[in-house]
């Protein structure tokens, strides 16, 4: 199996002034945003790799962490992908998004409960290269 990290995500107190300083240090574009149930987005690109910048919901799990919350894989094939994950140890968390968009991804825990995400599609700005 193939797979490409492309996809890390953090959780920032201000989304805009933290999209604001990526885009200024570092060249990052601005590639999409999104509110969910529990928290908002903003999508931030080299061309390769996509950053989210996350913001819990009040009340949600994410509501007032900062910091590292996960990383994805782009991989060829989800069902093999997954079938792999569980063979080795890491349990199916739950699926967020379009399954026929990009941002769609599969959330896992590896041995140690750290949260992946896999996904056949990838992430707006991310690149299968």
């Amino acid at each position: 199996m193939t797979a490409k990290l492309r996809h890390f995500a953090i959780c920032v107190s201000d989304l805009e002034a933290a999209a604001e300083f990526y885009q200024k240090v570092f060249g990052l574009e601005r590639v999409g945003e999104e509110t969910l149930e529990m928290g908002s987005g903003v999508y931030l690109s080299d061309g390769v790799v996509n950053l989210a910048l996350l913001k819990g919901s009040p009340g949600s799990a994410m509501d007032g962490y900062v910091g590292s919350h996960h990383f994805g894989f782009i991989v060829e094939d989800s069902e093999a992908a997954a079938q792999a994950i569980e063979q080795h140890g890491g349990k199916f968390f739950f699926s967020l998004g379009d399954p026929e968009k990009h941002n769609f991804e599969q959330k896992f825990k590896d041995p140690d409960g750290i949260v992946f995400d896999i996904s056949s599609k990838g992430w707006l700005g991310s690149s299968r290269d």
